[in-house]
């Protein structure tokens, strides 16, 4: 019976991994969220394998107080769900500029600062793949600043909903 036990469970392990990817090749969109500002990013992935990909986003984030650009490349790591239905964690990096009004907080003040941050990010989120060439995305990118004074605590969870067009 033990056998019998065991050889059932490893068998439904083996079809459970062995459901395909929907990972597209190549996908093209917006990546909109907030880290302490609304902003979007131009968003592309390059499939690299089965289960992993490329992601680079070009960005901005705008709040009351500052202004940024940035460029952020990830390398991911994508597991079926089920059908379109995928999960994924990355890990990667980049870098930005930023301009910074204190004249927001301190109207007789007239600071003004900018400059430049590298940032290093983890990734993880839920997407779905459409039949049709739509992907649609939520993820949550915590990132850690590093350089000037873009932030006072060097840290910004960053959550977004993506759309791209696959192909």
């Amino acid at each position: 019976m033990k056998k019998l036990f065991l050889s059932a469970f490893m068998l439904a392990g083996m079809a459970f991994t062995a459901q395909s990817q929907e990972i597209a090749k190549n996908a093209l969109g917006l990546r909109l969220g907030d880290n302490d500002g609304f902003g979007g990013e131009l968003s592309y992935q390059r499939g690299l394998g089965d289960n992993n990909r490329l992601e680079l986003d070009l960005g901005w984030r705008d709040s009351k107080y500052y202004d940024a650009i940035k460029l952020v490349g990830l390398y991911q790591w994508v597991w079926n769900i089920e059908g379109g239905f995928n999960w994924y964690a990355g890990v990667g990096g980049g870098i930005g500029t930023y301009d910074y009004d204190k004249r927001y907080y301190f109207p007789n003040d007239d600071y003004d600062d900018s400059g430049t941050f590298l940032l290093v990010a983890g990734d993880i989120g839920i997407e779905y793949k459409f039949d049709f060439p739509l992907q649609l995305s939520l993820d949550f990118r915590p990132e850690l600043y590093f350089g000037d004074d873009f932030r006072d605590d060097n840290f910004g969870p960053d959550i977004a909903l993506g759309a791209r067009f696959t192909f």
